[in-house]
């Protein structure tokens, strides 16, 4: 979920597992929000996105929809693992398009971490820069890379460019290595040509958000 500005967990909490950690954080919170964990830390938004982002992600949804994608939506969260089973991640992509419906062993997950489904649930996912958008383009990409999610569709707002990653890489243990070898780059006014099944993107009205 890409919002203006996150802090990292300060020090009395920071031992905390990650779930708990970002639960304890939305109890607290003067305003209802949605953090994040990535790379060893929370990331709590300081303020709501603003109504460009909202309105890039919901026109994007909308896309994709009509396109007729199937299990694309927004909104939900989902945790990744390292090698030993435990929380790496915690993730809301502006954008996720799923494999497939969610099973009983997927509900399962979401009851055990709740607020979150597995992460190997994604096929796609799509992010929509805000005025952090190091987030998107640095944390955020690597940890959709290791995670080998195949396709990480970007609206970079801040440099007026749209990206379609594929073919995630992993070459070590370290997921902070990780990356996307093919990047389908084009300016916000320009088509974005997606893999099948998905729809080219028409990035002409997000010139303007």
């Amino acid at each position: 979920m890409s919002t203006d500005h996150h802090q990292a967990a300060p020090a009395p909490l920071t031992g905390l597992e990650p779930v708990r950690l970002l639960a304890a954080y939305e109890a607290v919170s003067p305003m209802p929000v949605r953090p994040e964990f990535l790379e060893g830390r929370a990331c709590v938004p300081q303020s709501p996105p603003d109504h460009g982002h909202n309105g890039t992600v919901m026109s994007l949804l909308v896309r994709f929809r009509s396109a007729g994608v199937q299990h694309s939506g927004t909104g939900n969260g989902y945790r990744f693992t390292d090698g030993t089973g435990d929380t790496s991640a915690l993730l809301v992509p502006d954008l996720y398009v799923k494999h497939r419906k969610p099973t009983a062993s997927d509900e399962s997950h979401y009851a055990r971490y709740p607020g979150w489904y597995p992460g190997g649930l994604l096929a796609l996912v799509g992010e929509v820069t805000s005025t952090n958008h190091e987030t998107d383009t640095g944390p955020k990409f690597r940890t959709y890379a290791a995670a080998g999610i195949p396709v990480y569709v970007l609206i970079d707002r801040h440099t007026k460019t749209a990206h379609c990653y594929t073919d995630p890489v992993l070459p070590g243990n370290d997921p902070t290595e990780a990356y996307y070898q093919t990047d389908e780059k084009v300016n916000l006014g320009d088509p974005l040509p997606l893999p099948a099944p998905y729809p080219t993107l028409d990035t002409g009205p997000f010139r303007g958000d």
